[in-house]
């Protein structure tokens, strides 16, 4: 009876299996490529014992407000920035986004260049405001100057 189900919705089979072998893969490939998702907790956590920062956004989108003293890196800038970052390889560096997408591919290349403590921000900034913590706003030019007189 069970054989002759599967027989006549085989379709449907297939489709279950390839959607369990995505559920899988999206848990075990993170863990197989050397980065470690974090959620907003353990960012903070992070960013307290001094992790380095990396916001891998647009410029308009670091404008809008970063986390603490992240550095805005983009895509044409990671290869420079691994060459910076060469003597500190052993040192944690928190990589997020708006969403958490673009940072776990700027995170499993830092991996895979020997970063040995890479983390990325699930959810991104998104998680991050969405968990109520502060985020820091560039600070204009004239603002500067108005604060040092």
């Amino acid at each position: 009876m069970f054989i002759e189900f599967v027989q006549e919705q085989i379709l449907l089979f297939v489709a279950m299996a390839v959607i369990v072998a995505m559920l899988i893969w999206s848990y075990v490939g993170d863990k197989v490529s050397g980065i470690n998702n974090v959620d907003a907790n353990d960012a903070v956590r992070l960013y307290n014992q001094g992790a380095k920062l990396l916001d891998v956004r647009s410029e308009g989108e670091y404008k809008s407000g970063f986390i603490g003293e992240a550095k805005l890196v983009t895509p044409s800038e990671i290869e420079q920035t691994m060459q910076n970052m060469a003597n500190q390889k052993d040192q944690p560096v928190l990589v997020y986004c708006q969403s958490g997408m673009r940072s776990a591919a700027v995170a499993k290349k830092l991996s895979k260049n020997g970063f040995s403590q890479v983390y990325n921000l699930k959810g991104g900034i998104a998680a991050w405001k969405s968990a109520g913590l502060p985020i820091n706003k560039p600070v204009s030019k004239k603002k500067q100057k108005r604060q040092r007189a």
